[in-house]
């Protein structure tokens, strides 16, 4: 089946003009169809507009373009619902959005149409990117494809599970404290947070600006490679965008490991840690070790204090961000007698109870009295953890960790607990803060129930390659990421 191709197989086929782009979206649709139901990935898709582009990237096919020139030609992609596309519904799990349509594309948008691909459906995610287990949308909840009384993680849970469950070829995501490689860990795909500045944000819907990173969602590293080449890149109408040239990522993954010097973090490998995660994160070193590399135990010595430097900063910004939502200019409005009763009625009855706790929880810590004892306080233990990393890579060419303390867990089990429900982005959080990239890739099962595990690497800023080369050497060593869902309920 075509939606089970990654992009490098889907491409060589239309190349080869052994199928169409017609026929591949026509088989996300099949397959859409088939198990949406039971995973909810999808907040929306438009199949009308989607067999049209497929219409319109089969004539440049057959007019001569190859894919050297666009190289995500008549490739599906799905886009989680925070991206803007011009003409396409833009809500960010949130009611508070009501029938917006976004008047443009964001800039990694724009990437991908130059680049020829499909742009299909809006997916599925926590309410403005809070949360860790996409319970949070005011579009339901998405099941994970691995057992669909489980999680798929979040705030990108429907990027994941789309990918997953081969309802599409690839995704784009966003990770502000690990909403890619979480999700990515707990559907057993491959999910990729760039460095901070190497993807603009144009277009994105903040959550957290200075943490808010988009990257991709694939099935294999080199599709990793072949995506995160498309979207990176400068642009001036992002302050934020660095002026860092691109290199060819796919170029990468050749040539094997030997010689790399890998860090364990003492402080990962923590008492919370599930024995069956710790066994698959061993074995995956024991084989990193097998390829060549040196493993050695380093310390992240700020590591503890992550988690709550982060519920400082982000809650902080995303009170911001989010007052632009009042009632007046773009979102569903709730009438009142003047304008507090108006924005008080807009805002209650459109954000969910979790956007209310981050916007009341970062509005108290910039508040008059708590702000140096709270936000500045934070930024200044961001620093010390990013140099905890900087000191770290003058050692060491890049890090491993697990990506998730567990598997995922049963829908609702944590929902009355936020913060047993925050520390399931412990390992992720940190390389936020850090402004550096990581990447999560399949490295073994749990038992019973058969659920996926995530290897973490992380890499120095601007150092995807690095990661990249790693992290296919092992993906190629292994069967991990070749095991498909079985989709039940």
């Amino acid at each position: 089946m075509l939606n089970q191709l990654t992009i490098s197989e889907l491409t060589s086929k239309l190349a080869a003009r052994e199928a169409s782009a017609r026929d591949a979206v026509q088989a996300c649709l099949d397959r859409v169809a088939r198990v949406d139901g039971d995973i909810h990935a999808f907040i929306s898709h438009d199949a009308p507009d989607a067999l049209a582009q497929a219409d319109a990237a089969d004539k440049l096919i057959a007019s001569g373009v190859t894919h050297a020139q666009k190289p995500l030609l008549g490739v599906p992609i799905g886009i989680k619902d925070v991206l803007a596309v011009k003409n396409h519904p833009l809500n960010c799990g949130s009611r508070i959005l009501g029938k917006f349509v976004s008047p443009y594309d964001a800039t990694a948008i724009e990437k991908l149409k130059d680049a020829g691909a499909i742009i299909f459906g809006r997916l599925n995610m926590d309410e403005f990117a809070m949360g860790s287990s996409t319970e949070n949308s005011a579009f339901g909840v998405t099941r994970n494809p691995w057992d669909t009384t489980r999680i798929p993680g979040g705030s990108s849970g429907g990027s994941a599970a789309a990918v997953a469950a081969d309802e599409v070829i690839a995704t784009l995501g966003t990770d502000t404290g690990g909403s890619i490689r979480q999700p990515a860990a707990l559907c057993g795909c491959v999910g990729m947070k760039p460095t901070y500045g190497r993807i603009s944000r144009y277009g994105l819907v903040a959550f957290a600006s200075s943490l808010d990173q988009i990257g991709p969602f694939t099935k294999d590293v080199r599709d990793t490679a072949t995506l995160l080449n498309v979207v990176s890149g400068h642009d001036e109408r992002d302050s934020t965008s660095v002026p860092q040239p691109v290199p060819d990522y796919a170029k990468s993954l050749r040539g094997d490991i030997k010689g790399l010097r890998l860090g364990l973090p003492k402080e990962y490998m923590i008492g919370g840690l599930d024995s069956e995660v710790k066994a698959a994160i061993d074995a995956a070193v024991k084989q990193l070790q097998s390829l060549g590399a040196s493993v050695e135990e380093i310390s992240l010595p700020h590591t503890d204090y992550a988690a709550a430097t982060y519920y400082i900063i982000a809650p902080a910004e995303a009170s911001a961000n989010l007052a632009r939502f009042d009632g007046i200019r773009y979102c569903a409005r709730v009438d009142g007698a003047d304008p507090i009763e108006l924005y008080s009625k807009t805002r209650g009855a459109g954000f969910g109870p979790e956007v209310k706790r981050r916007i009341i929880l970062g509005t108290y810590v910039l508040s008059s009295g708590y702000y140096d004892a709270y936000y500045l306080r934070a930024q200044k233990v961001r620093t010390l953890i990013r140099q905890d990393f900087l000191n770290a890579f003058e050692k060491v060419d890049a890090i491993v960790t697990p990506t998730t303390p567990t598997a995922a867990f049963k829908i609702g089990e944590k929902s009355d607990d936020p913060l047993q429900m925050y520390l399931s982005d412990v390992f992720t959080i940190s390389c936020n803060l850090a402004g550096i990239c990581g990447i999560s890739v399949p490295c073994g099962f749990t038992t019973s129930p058969k659920l996926p595990i995530g290897l973490q690497l992380l890499g120095k800023p601007f150092g995807e390659e690095m990661i990249l080369k790693i992290a296919h050497a092992y993906e190629q060593s292994t069967d991990w990421h070749k095991a498909k869902p079985t989709i039940t309920k």
